[in-house]
């Protein structure tokens, strides 16, 4: 069954626990996909996952959209999330709107992320207004990494505790269908999602939320150094393949790959022919 915003609605009201998982690529969002998860995430992670960036900040539309067109061709029942990258929306609510258009139209997306609050929630409507899904980010989102001073939790002090409550709530008037809550309290973190009709999705914000999201490749143990507190390795992927690789190296290097079983046979007579042709 194909996931969407009203069955992530539903989940929220029945206490299912939604599912998200971020995703880059075909094959990726495929097993994902076939696993069940509610929902695939194209974040502008990616531009740390996949292309090497320091932070998320260099990604572009046509990153987005490239990577987008990818999962989405290999997702069939998930509800497909793709990120606004740096720069996208900021600027105005018109170039808002078209790279959000472009993110559903030519990328195959069910529905867009920003980040940011009462200060992106005329974009948020404006979106809105054009028939998108938009799922907010609160906490801590990393294009603001610049103005944070780093990746730093979010929401501990008064004031900004009660900042992220009163944007949550305005995320939700301006028509945001869910919202991202990372890098922030726990009980802060429950206390929005009690506050909220729409969906919390959590990532470094503790159980309370209405899901939960991780990077695919912290949660399978594919990333090299520190990884966040909140990242829990649910499989030694990475581990699995270095070494597949070295023995595949290991093979090639003493000629037992590729054995007869890996070969393809050709008739003795034919070869026979052949051989004596070009001897």
């Amino acid at each position: 069954m194909k996931n969407t915003v009203s069955t992530l609605l539903k989940q929220k009201q029945s206490g299912d626990r939604i599912t998200m998982l971020t995703a880059y690529d075909y094959t990726t969002a495929r097993i994902i996909d076939e696993c069940g998860v509610n929902s695939i995430l194209i974040g502008d992670s990616l531009g740390m996952v996949m292309l090497g960036y320091e932070n998320t900040l260099a990604v572009t539309m046509e990153d987005m959209i490239h990577h987008t067109q990818a999962v989405s061709r290999g997702a069939k029942n998930a509800f497909i999330v793709a990120d606004m990258p740096f720069m996208s929306y900021q600027a105005s609510v018109t170039e808002a709107v078209t790279n959000a258009g472009r993110l559903i139209k030519e990328g195959g997306a069910n529905a867009v992320k920003l980040e940011g609050g009462a200060e992106v929630c005329e974009q948020i409507r404006a979106i809105v207004n054009a028939s998108i899904p938009v799922v907010a980010h609160l906490g801590l989102t990393p294009q603001s990494v610049n103005v944070f001073g780093g990746f730093k939790v979010q929401g501990k002090s008064l004031d900004n505790a009660r900042k992220l409550v009163e944007d949550a709530l305005r995320i939700q008037e301006a028509g945001a269908c869910a919202v991202t809550l990372e890098g922030i309290p726990a009980k802060l973190a429950e206390i929005i999602t009690k506050k909220l009709f729409i969906p919390t999705i959590g990532i470094g914000a503790g159980n309370g939320c209405d899901g939960q999201v991780l990077v695919y490749q912290d949660m399978l143990g594919m990333t090299l150094g520190h990884t966040a507190k909140f990242v829990k390795k649910f499989a030694d992927v990475g581990d699995v393949m270095r070494k597949g690789i070295s023995d595949y190296i290991e093979e090639v290097k003493n000629g037992t790959f590729p054995s007869e079983e890996h070969t393809y046979a050709i008739d003795e007579d034919v070869i026979a022919v052949i051989a004596k042709e070009f001897e």
